[in-house]
This record gives structure tokens, sequence and C-alpha cells, in this order.
């Protein structure tokens, strides 16, 4: 026990694995399925958090348009979803039956041919994936080998999202428009609005997540990781070092937003929809809120930031329907001016010093107690000596003891 305790103490795994079994065990079994799949919700945004915590935290890059990549990959899962449920039988009232609803009641007569290869789950999946991967690279290329960065890149990262919003509302025969793709039911003939589906969707995001925490630890542990933190303290001496700065940042946003994408197709699949409200510049700037309160070098800390924050969405909402709002600026101001560095610096500034200050204690006292006893054996630990005094000191009775 004691070699797999120092194996979770070496690999800092410790954090991690009270979180896996808060997600795996805690959660299912204390809430009902309909709190379960808010906690799934609250999860598929975590995967920008972690995202932002390599970008914004590592690399020293702050992105404020997140909820693009999000919304993609929302969007290349709800294609397939919806294609799937837009059969000939089940659209038969249609004008034209076999396409989407909203295409339809926009006066298409055909699926348009970039909606085609949406049919495959395997293209949809790698779509997922590669489609947000490629919109990032264009864009950090561009302004990295130019040398922007800063509070200019994060403008820029902005006005791509308010840019992508207008686009999906404007083109609402092929996008949805400001209903967003909607009215999804099932995934290769499974119905994803069953209770045991829910919990299926569930774990297949937990099990993904926590996946992509490994997979950020494993960047971070190795030399890309140590160029990272170096290019965000002395981006320059890493430059001068013969490294090519522009394309460690293009990584960087690449990898954030493949799994800014991944949190946004489990999101579809677990709330049924996408829609363009969640693309824009107001969803991007709480995500990095969710980084921000969690800590931005934390990886664990970042999800449970996600997992704070939206919980008080919820509550205070439900709670306080008038002042919420009031209520979640309030909590934002006060954690970020009460802990600077988020929940995670609360931990390791203050929750672990205490815990270890006074493990030391109780340490010191089991070794005074334990010298005593071996001085002294006939004494019990914490009792008085014998009427007959034992192997006292000379000289000393044990009533003087």
């Amino acid at each position: 026990m004691s070699k797999v305790q120092t194996w979770i103490t070496q690999q800092k795994l410790g954090s991690l694995l009270l979180l896996s079994v808060l997600l795996i065990v805690v959660f299912p079994l204390t809430l009902d399925i309909f709190r379960l799949n808010l906690v799934g919700k609250y999860l598929t945004y975590a995967f920008v958090a972690l995202g932002l915590v390599m970008l914004w935290g590592h690399a020293g890059i702050l992105s404020l348009g997140q909820g693009v990549f999000f919304g993609l990959g929302g969007y290349m899962m709800a294609m397939f979803l919806k294609l799937e449920a837009s059969d000939p039988i089940a659209t038969k009232i249609q004008s034209t039956p076999g396409i989407p609803d909203f295409m339809d009641w926009n006066q298409l007569t055909a699926l348009p041919f970039w909606w085609v290869p949406f049919k495959s789950l395997p293209f949809a999946l790698a779509a997922v994936v590669i489609v947000p991967m490629i919109l990032a690279f264009i864009i950090s290329f561009a302004m990295f080998k130019r040398r922007v960065g800063g509070v200019y890149f994060a403008i820029i990262t902005q006005a791509v999202a308010l840019i992508l919003t207008v686009l999906i509302i404007g083109q609402q025969g092929f996008t949805g428009g400001v209903n967003g793709i909607t009215d999804l039911k099932t995934m290769l003939g499974w119905d994803i609005r069953t209770d045991s589906a829910k919990y299926i969707l569930y774990y297949v995001c937990v099990a993904c997540l926590i996946g992509g925490v490994f997979l950020c630890r494993w960047v971070q542990s190795s030399k890309l990781g140590t160029l990272l933190l170096a290019m965000r303290d002395k981006e320059d001496r890493v430059r001068f070092s013969g490294y090519d700065v522009a394309m460690f940042k293009v990584f960087a946003f690449c990898l954030a937003a493949m799994l800014s994408a991944v949190g946004g197709a489990l999101f579809t699949l677990q709330v049924g929809f996408m829609s363009p409200s969640f693309v824009g510049i107001v969803p991007s700037i709480e995500m990095v809120i969710f980084a921000a309160v969690g800590g931005r070098m934390s990886l664990v800390g970042s999800i449970y930031g996600a997992l704070l924050v939206n919980y008080g969405k919820t509550y205070f909402s439900e709670s306080a329907p008038d002042l919420w709002l009031f209520l979640m600026a309030g909590l934002f101001i006060g954690v970020t001016m009460a802990f600077p560095d988020g929940l995670a610096g609360l931990v390791e500034q203050k929750l672990k010093p205490w815990w270890n200050q006074r493990r030391a204690a109780r340490k010191t006292q089991d070794e005074r107690i334990a010298a005593a006893h071996a001085a002294y054996p006939d004494v019990p630990p914490g009792g008085k000596p014998s009427s007959t005094g034992g192997d006292l000191p000379p000289g000393m009775s044990g009533q003087q003891a």
C-alpha cells in the first residue's frame, strides 16, 4: 500500500484520483438522472477550461474566442444526428422529404453537398477534431508568424467568434439560424434521450475528460511543455535559442481548439441540440472565467472551476431568478479577489501547508510518546506509573512521577 501511495504522490495523481472518485462514484450514486445530466453538461465545458490551462496558463496566450471551437465541434456532431433524424419516413410530411426540417422551411429542395459526408459517423467524429484544428491553425499561423499576440490576439479571437455567430445566424437555411440544430434523437438507432443513454453518455464524458487530463499532463511533462513555460516567461530568450516560437504557439492553440471541440460534441450528445448561443463572445468569456476560478495553472482545478461556476448559475437562477446575474457577478469578483490563483491556488497556498503542518505536529507528538515509552516501558502511554515505581530514575517515587 505504501508503494502505491508513493507512486501516486510522485506522479501527483492525488487530486485527479479524488476527482475521479467524485465523478465516477459519488455523483452517480447521490444525484438523480436530471441533476447528473446537468453535471455531464458542466463537464463538457471543462474541456474548454483544460484547453485554456494549456493555452493561457502554460503558453501565456489568452483567447477570448474558445466558444468558436466548442460550437464547431457541437455543430459537426449535430449535423450527423440531424441527418439521421431526417430520414424520408420521419420527414414524409415535408415538401422535400429526407432533408432537415429547417432546410425545408427555407425552401431548399436538396441536401447541400457539404452536408452529405456527415451521414457517416466516422466522418463526423473525424470532423469534430479536424475542422476546428484547421481553423485554429489558419488563425494562429497567420497571427503568430507576424508576432501578433497579447491583447491584440485576444481581440482578434473575439472578432472571429462574432463573425462565426453572424454567419451561422445569417445562413439559416444551412445551419438552422438562431434556433440552431434541434430535435436530435438517435445515434445509429440508439435513442440518446433515454435515462440509460444519459448514464452512458455521462460516463463517456468523464472518461474522455480524464483522458484529456492525462494528455495535457503528458504534454506538460515533456520537453515541449518546458518550452511552452519558458516561452510564456521569456519569449525572446527562447527565440534567440533557435526555437520557432510561433509554431509552439500554433500547437498550443490547436490543442486547446481540439479539446474545446470534443467538449462541444459531447455537449450536443447530452443536451440534444446546438445553437449559435454557445459560439459568441459572451459564452467565450464565460469559458475563460471557468479557468480563472479553478486556477489557470491547474488542470484539475479548471474542472472544479467549470463545475462550480455552472452549478452557481443553475442554483442562483433557480433560487433567485431576478438577482442571479448579480449573484454570479459577486461570485466571480469575490473568488478572483480572495484567491487570485483560483481554487487551485487556495489549496496549494493555504490548505496544503495547514495540512502538512498538522501532520508534522502529530508526527512529532507520536515520536515523543514513543521515546517516553521506550525510556519508561512500565508506564503506559498517556497513563501514570505503577505504585511500585517500576524502573523509575533513582530517587523518584511513583507518587512523585
